[in-house]
């Protein structure tokens, strides 16, 4: 069965003066038709490097250098570009981090869903375009007339709003959400992923959600995977994962979740995030870890099964090598 996404190994690098990184490190990871995966991490964890190579939207000076992206049976990968464009929209979407820098400022809004359908199919008319386009706005919350205002004119949430509708005005088999929130207050927040979540239910599609707000994973995914430094270092389903997350980094990202048993206590995490151009030899978070051992120092752990789950820590791998 070739429904819903597969992807092995993708590696994406940067060229730079300093020399070859890599931003997304042999990520691997299934989503399957109506599943919902979310992607968490601190900010340079590899997060969005992710999420733009799904799309095949990596800009010089990096490139895509390894792995496969398999949707619905079709490596997105091998396409020619011309494919490839053809295929954004139609098999694959992105919905965007910042809603007023993806809009053109000088379209009104229906002339810019009109384009997503045109560019995509071939003699649609004029009384076709108004329907699908009023249908489109009608799935997001939004009145007909919005297709006659511009985006100055929309707030931050009804530009967000905006954007999913074109994003999904196609039908695609996969939706990106590149931290489709992070711009808006938490009332518009859960409206925005109210909407999000609704439209995913109704086409059946895979959906990715980028961000690093916990608490917002924890309500909304199904699946969780969790960067660090370009790798993926825990991957499970939601539930398990925050009753008992296996991975110090996940553990330490759920902590810093704020809850109403723990009112005027933050917990944050000590550090920061290593550069990619000198990773620590080892595991990358070892620095960081209160629980590095020796070992996590100059070897780098690898991502294995572990009871179910996707871990790459020497700590869980011993605990199941002792438990085996």
């Amino acid at each position: 069965m070739n429904s819903g996404l597969i992807v092995r190994d993708l590696t994406v690098e940067y060229y730079t003066d300093a020399g070859v990184i890599r931003g997304a490190d042999h990520v691997g990871f299934s989503v399957a038709a109506g599943q919902r995966l979310g992607i968490v991490g601190e900010s340079g964890s590899g997060k969005s490097t992710t999420a733009l190579a799904l799309m095949r939207m990596i800009r010089p000076p990096g490139r895509i250098s390894a792995g496969s992206v398999v949707l619905d049976g079709t490596d997105l990968l091998a396409l020619s570009d011309d494919a490839m464009r053809s295929a954004r929209l139609r098999l694959a979407s992105y919905i965007p981090q910042g809603a007023m820098n993806s809009l053109s400022p000088v379209k009104a809004i229906g002339g810019q869903l009109s384009d997503a359908i045109i560019d995509h199919e071939a003699g649609v008319t004029g009384a076709e375009l108004r329907q699908r386009i009023d249908a489109a706005l009608a799935g997001v919350d939004l009145e007909p007339a919005i297709a006659r205002a511009y985006p100055h004119q929309l707030s931050g949430g009804m530009k967000q709003r905006v954007c999913i509708a074109i994003g999904m005005i196609l039908r695609p088999r996969l939706i990106v959400a590149d931290e489709p929130t992070s711009a808006l207050d938490v009332v518009t927040q859960l409206q925005v992923m109210e909407t999000l979540g609704r439209r995913q239910q109704e086409t059946n599609c895979c959906l990715i959600l980028i961000g690093h707000d916990m608490g917002l994973m924890a309500q909304f995914v199904d699946h969780l995977a969790v960067m660090y430094a370009g790798r993926l270092v825990e991957l499970g389903g939601i539930d398990e994962m925050f009753v008992a997350p296996r991975h110090p980094y996940t553990r330490m990202l759920i902590e810093a979740v704020p809850s109403f048993a723990n009112r005027g206590h933050f917990t944050g995490i000590p550090g920061t995030t290593p550069s990619l151009h000198r990773l620590p030899p080892g595991c990358a978070f070892a620095p960081r870890c209160p629980q590095a051992m020796a070992r996590c120092r100059t070897e780098r752990p690898e991502l294995r099964d572990v009871a179910g789950r996707l871990v790459a820590c020497h700590l869980e791998a011993g605990s199941h090598a002792g438990a085996a």
